[in-house]
């Protein structure tokens, strides 16, 4: 990694607000896995912190959403804005590892997560949940948080819940291995430094 990419800050700020929710992100590509989060739903949170942890970034999150009625609007629309920063912060993509994958267990649960900086939004999602509610979370969600997410930072996204009875384990396992996954493709690869990894030369 040459000095010039040491010295780019890959950090983004992003506020998007609807008439049914008011999210502000802020996201540091190379943070140190610090996070902060308040979007009213005490396992969305717990959620968040895993990619924030697991992928060694550091991410805010504040999110105002109709609650009252479910769950729906605040947790696809966190996805959509924590997309809209991760792609501002990555910016051009010079330089990045492109490719990032990851298994994660937890217990009996078992996930493979495998994502693609390509430029082109798309989610494979495998998964079964054991439960249809994870503390205050509808799991049916967690498809629309990474729908959202993908179609904003422009990404194609596998995510493949190969063992599990626990909807606890299952869910977190997922998190887990995205935020490692976007570890991995996120890293400068010092043999490739200031060039786009794309035989089309653009991402």
């Amino acid at each position: 990694m040459n000095e010039a990419t040491m010295a780019a800050p890959r950090v983004a700020e992003v506020q998007r607000n609807t008439n049914e929710t008011r999210i502000s992100v802020r996201i540091n590509l190379d943070g140190s896995g610090v996070s902060k989060l308040a979007t009213g739903i005490g396992f969305f949170d717990h959620m968040l912190d895993q990619i924030a942890r697991h992928g060694m970034m550091d991410i805010e999150v504040a999110a105002d959403g109709d609650l009252h009625i479910d769950g729906h609007h605040t947790v696809e629309d966190v996805g959509i804005t924590l997309g809209l920063a991760v792609a501002k912060a990555v910016g051009d993509k010079k330089g990045i590892t492109r490719y990032g994958h990851s298994y994660v267990p937890l217990d009996e649960a078992l996930s493979r997560v495998v994502v693609d900086f390509s430029g082109r939004p798309g989610l494979e999602m495998d998964v079964h949940f054991s439960a249809g509610m994870i503390g205050g979370l509808d799991t049916q969600l967690i498809y629309e948080f990474f729908q959202g997410f993908v179609n904003h930072a422009l990404v194609s996204l596998h995510i493949d819940n190969l063992k599990g009875r626990n909807a606890h384990h299952q869910a977190e396992t997922i998190f887990k291995a995205f935020g490692r996954a976007l570890r991995m493709a996120l890293t400068p690869d010092p043999r490739s430094a200031g060039v786009i990894p794309s035989t089309k030369g653009s991402l």
